[in-house]
């Protein structure tokens, strides 16, 4: 039985969000893993689909295993309308020491040079804002003069 071709997915570009960050906090640590949390202390929204503020509070946990973090952050966006939205983000984060160093003296390092991906979802009832509630989305993430930046990309 032969499958009929599916389309290609398609990603539009809805905006950045920039959250701050506060130091992260070490929970703990086994033999192969490390666990933290990074609070979320802030930020921006902008884009062509959505623009608002990141609300301070929430924050992002991570798991450690053999140089690869697993994420999942929480936190909420504000939009300029003064609707409310939900952000659950999960990913991964992987860099060779060389870019990890880098990343942590502070430098700025294209998102391209190392493994930073997460996977959005959106929760509001706001009417003009739904769509985030319907769709699903990629972002691509890196570490930019102390901030988290999120480029969310909306699968078409």
């Amino acid at each position: 039985m032969t499958l009929p071709a599916l389309p290609e997915p398609q990603l539009e570009f809805a905006f950045e969000i920039r959250a701050g960050i506060a130091p992260h906090l070490r929970i703990g640590r086994s033999a192969d893993e490390e666990l933290s949390f990074t609070p979320v202390t802030g930020g921006t929204v902008a884009g062509p689909l959505l623009n608002g503020e990141v609300l301070s509070g929430g924050g992002d946990w991570a798991v450690e295993r053999s140089g690869t973090s697993q994420l999942e952050a929480r936190y909420l966006l504000r939009a300029d309308d003064g609707a409310v939205i939900d952000i659950l983000n999960r990913g991964y984060y992987r860099a060779t020491p060389e870019v990890m160093a880098r990343v942590e003296a502070g430098e700025n390092v294209s998102e391209t040079e190392y493994y930073f991906r997460t996977a959005p979802v959106f929760q509001t009832d706001a009417p003009a804002h739904r769509w985030l509630a319907e769709h699903q989305f990629i972002g691509l993430a890196r570490d930019e003069d102390g901030q988290v930046c999120i480029r969310i990309f909306v699968v078409r």
